[in-house]
């Protein structure tokens, strides 16, 4: 487990000493991309692999495999194994993970607000896509 609030709320729970409802739900998005991993599964549907690489180019493999392992542990997204000639995994939201999206669309709307309050000029900026990508 590489993120260390992720590892300390799960172990409060377990042992019985948590109580906090709004660092429990802290505790799904933490670790630098699971938010933007959610937000495109949420809004364009399922990606594999190389293609979650491709949208966040800052990423690296260990963390990104981590995040993802993390992300299905907790129930929020799938990992779906197909093999034909070779074999191919897909990531996709569950009905849990989409139950997050409204707090994460809120965030990102958030977030666009202060940018333009704040005059930055972003390098890139992940923006909402209206129109759902087809299935893999």
């Amino acid at each position: 487990m590489t993120d260390v609030i992720r590892k300390d709320v799960k172990d409060r729970l377990e042992g019985g000493d948590f109580s906090c409802s709004k660092e429990f739900t802290l505790s799904m998005f933490s670790g630098k991309w699971k938010i933007v991993v959610l937000f495109h599964l949420g809004t364009d549907c399922a990606y594999r692999f190389n293609e979650l690489m491709r949208l966040m180019p800052k990423v690296t493999h260990k963390v990104l495999t981590n995040q993802l392992r993390e992300m299905a542990e907790d129930g929020l997204i799938s990992r779906e194994v197909t093999t034909d000639s070779r074999v191919k995994v897909t990531y996709r939201i569950t009905d849990l993970g989409r139950t997050l999206m409204p707090i994460i669309n809120q965030m990102y709307e958030w977030g666009e607000k202060r940018i333009k309050e704040l005059q930055i000029n972003p390098q890139y900026s992940v923006k909402p896509v209206s129109k759902v990508r087809s299935q893999n």
